[in-house]
């Protein structure tokens, strides 16, 4: 399982600089980082055996941000579900009671590559505890095989994230 790398200095402070030339991206800069008291994180199967679809949900009352990469990591082992496609941390913004939405991909099914684990956790940032789901929560009730493991950016709709997931496009 490959791990999550980390940002340096220089890349942080180029996409600081992007996020400052748009007017969106400009609010998402603005907005305070979501508490994790006030987000529902949520999974359960995806439309195939070795995928799962995840959710977060701003309960708050007030408009937050999240990292747009969910953080997805497996009990037992080091690392996270990387970005497809490759991404690096931004901010991800929630309205009150609005939906973010992100697919995860593990091993293909009847691969005997990586690992076997009994859960998995989500977490809407990285700043965040997140929420453990067993491996029957996310219909993989043999165990979750996990070799090289991807995730989507958090999208608008369930059907944003599948489609970004079988085209690879995050």
């Amino acid at each position: 399982m490959r791990l999550r790398t980390a940002l340096t200095t220089a890349v942080v402070t180029a996409a600081a600089a992007t996020a400052l030339t748009t007017p969106a991206a400009s609010a998402a800069a603005t907005t305070a980082p979501c508490q994790e008291k006030d987000l529902r994180v949520s999974a359960g199967p995806g439309g195939s055996q070795n995928t799962a679809r995840i959710s977060v949900v701003n309960e708050g009352g007030r408009a937050c941000a999240v990292d747009r990469i969910p953080t997805v990591t497996f009990r037992g082992l080091d690392g996270s579900a990387q970005p497809v496609p490759p991404s690096t941390s931004g901010p991800y913004v929630l309205s009150p009671g609005e939906h973010g939405y992100a697919a995860l991909r593990t091993a293909a099914p009847g691969t005997t590559e990586g690992h076997v684990v009994r859960s998995l956790s989500v977490a809407a940032d990285p700043a965040h505890y997140g929420v453990t789901f067993a491996a029957s929560a996310v219909g993989m009730a043999d165990g979750i095989r996990v070799w090289e493991p991807v995730t989507t950016l958090w999208h608008a709709s369930p059907g944003a994230a599948d489609q970004a997931l079988a085209e690879g496009t995050g």
